[in-house]
This record gives C-alpha cells, sequence and structure tokens, in this order.
C-alpha cells in the first residue's frame, strides 16, 4: 500500500516573494513530493506551504525547505502580526493513506533530531507528539515568541526537546508535531479596534471556555488597518466552521461590530465547506455524493 503523508510548514516570511519562491522549490525538488498548495500574507509575515508524498520524502522536503529558511530569514529583525518562533516556526506532519497518527510522531521526532543537529536549532515537540502535557498545545510551547525565548529558554520548563539550549540568533527556534487535519480559517471584522478582536477570540477558544480543539487570537491587520480573529480550527467535524462564524458575527455584534468577510488559509477538506452549504442552504438530505466533482471522480 502507497504510504501518503502531509506536511504544512509555516515559514516566517510573507513579504519577500522571492524568498518564499526559494523555499518552495527546494521543497518540491525531492522525487516523489507533490505540491498541494503555498500562500503568503503580508501583515502576518507569514507563509504556508501544502505537499504531500512518503514518509522518507516528505521528511526530506521539510529539512530542506527548513534549510533554505534557516539561510534567508533573520528573526532578529523580523516583525509581523502572527505569533513566531522561528524562521522555519512550525512543521506539523498529518497521516493520509497507509500511515499513523504513531507514525507520524515517529517522523517528527526523526525530523526534530536532524534539525537539531544539522542547522543548531532548538526544536519543541507538540501536538500528539509533544513530550509532555503541557506542550500539546502550540500557544505554550510558542510563549513569548522568539523575543521571550531569548530570555527563557534556559528555564527548566522550557529547555528544548532537541538541540542546544539556546536560541539560534538567525532561524530562532522550530516545532515539529504530528495532528489530524487543521483549517486555518480567518474572519476580518470592520474595526480599528483590535480588543473587540481579542475579546472575540478569548469567546471562541477552548482554553478560554470557549469550542474545544478551536484556538483563536485578536490581530490588527496593517494593509486595511482592521481587526481580524484568526483562527485554528482542529476538528472541523466537531465544531464546524458556520458555527464558529455565527458566533464570531453575534459577539462582535456586541460591539456594535460587522464581519466584513472571511478566509481560509491554504486547503481544507471538502466535508467542511459542504456542512456550510447545508447550514445556510438549509438543504435536506444532501449526501457528498450529490458533488458533481466527487462523482467524477468515482
Amino acid at each position: 500500500m502507497t504510504k501518503i503523508v502531509q506536511c504544512v510548514p509555516n515559514f516566517s516570511e510573507g513579504r519577500r516573494v522571492e524568498v518564499i519562491e526559494e523555499i518552495v522549490e527546494v521543497i518540491k525538488s525531492v522525487k516523489g513530493i507533490a505540491l498541494l498548495d503555498y500562500s503568503y500574507d503580508e501583515s502576518h509575515n507569514r507563509s504556508v506551504v501544502t505537499f504531500i508524498g512518503e514518509p522518507e520524502g516528505v521528511m526530506e522536503a521539510a529539512l530542506r525547505g527548513a534549510k533554505k529558511a534557516a539561510e534567508k530569514i533573520d528573526m532578529s529583525g523580523h516583525s509581523g502580526s502572527h505569533p513566531r518562533m522561528g524562521a522555519t516556526d512550525v512543521i506539523p506532519f498529518i497521516p493520509v493513506k497507509g500511515v499513523t497518527m504513531e507514525d507520524c510522531i515517529e517522523m517528527a521526532r526523526q525530523l526534530g533530531q536532524r534539525l537539531a543537529d544539522e542547522l543548531n536549532v532548538p526544536v519543541y515537540l507538540y501536538e500528539e507528539a509533544a513530550s509532555r502535557p503541557e506542550r500539546k498545545n502550540l500557544s505554550a510551547v510558542r510563549r513569548g515568541q522568539y523575543e521571550g525565548l531569548l530570555r527563557s529558554i534556559t528555564e527548566p520548563e522550557r529547555k528544548p526537546d532537541f538541540g542546544p539550549v539556546e536560541v539560534h540568533p538567525q532561524a530562532g527556534a522550530t516545532a515539529v508535531g504530528a495532528r489530524p487535519p487543521l483549517i486555518a480559517y480567518n474572519i476580518n471584522l470592520d474595526t480599528n479596534d483590535i480588543n473587540v478582536a481579542k475579546n472575540i477570540a478569548r469567546a471562541i477558544r477552548g482554553s478560554s471556555g470557549g469550542f474545544p480543539s478551536v484556538k483563536g487570537l485578536g490581530i490588527m491587520i496593517e494593509e486595511t488597518g482592521k481587526a481580524q480573529v484568526t483562527i485554528n480550527v482542529c476538528d472541523y467535524k466537531k465544531v464546524p466552521l458556520h458555527r464558529i462564524f455565527e458566533l464570531v458575527k453575534r459577539e462582535a455584534a456586541r460591539y456594535g461590530v460587522t464581519v466584513s468577510g472571511s478566509e481560509v488559509i491554504g486547503l481544507t477538506p471538502l466535508d467542511a465547506l459542504v456542512d456550510a452549504a447545508e447550514f445556510y442552504l438549509q438543504l435536506e438530505g444532501f449526501e457528498l455524493s450529490q458533488v458533481l466533482e466527487n462523482r467524477l471522480l468515482e
């Protein structure tokens, strides 16, 4: 059986297109790798690359991407609205076909060791690959971001899983993990008050009493001068996109604010969009087999 793993590394570069293209090219250079998507955002100053392949090839492609990022991105001068701690900020492995979550955990461990050995960067394991319970949550791993980690990495609880107990001055630190499919979903607000976005994010995220397996932050988008709720939907089957969208609209209305739009970053499962269509169109008895493209694939 063919083994397929998905990898979605996030790099701390969203403004220099030529650097992003160089990173993408070294990933594509690995035999057997299929690039599915890549996108970048100037305000976040971040790019997201999605590719698939067999386990060995995927690990090699992720390593090459991280090497190129370490060469081209200097975290000491980096700024952006998205939390980050390294040139290659996160590298998650997601099982697709013929592999288990345990296989992806082992991949995370192997790549983490190689990143530490070959790039001399501190590496933290997160999500399903976490070495301790508190590190399952990426926000806990990334606490303080690059600048904070410079000071706190010597503290016992901040010691990395692999590599030096010292932040690489240019490449920073990297989190490597294993997880189920995730939807990166942003909702834009028609306000320049970031506190509204922060309050809404607090209301929806699981860590503060909102939806389980939903993470959210309130940030400002420099290009528009408007606030945004940036969201990671870790299990869209338990918490569908339309439910999150409706709650954000209702919370925003409390402050006299409207939602101006939303966006999906990278790829998303078709099921998630069909669920939203069923809700808003009030479809009855609709099945995925009624999607033309699904029937053609069959």
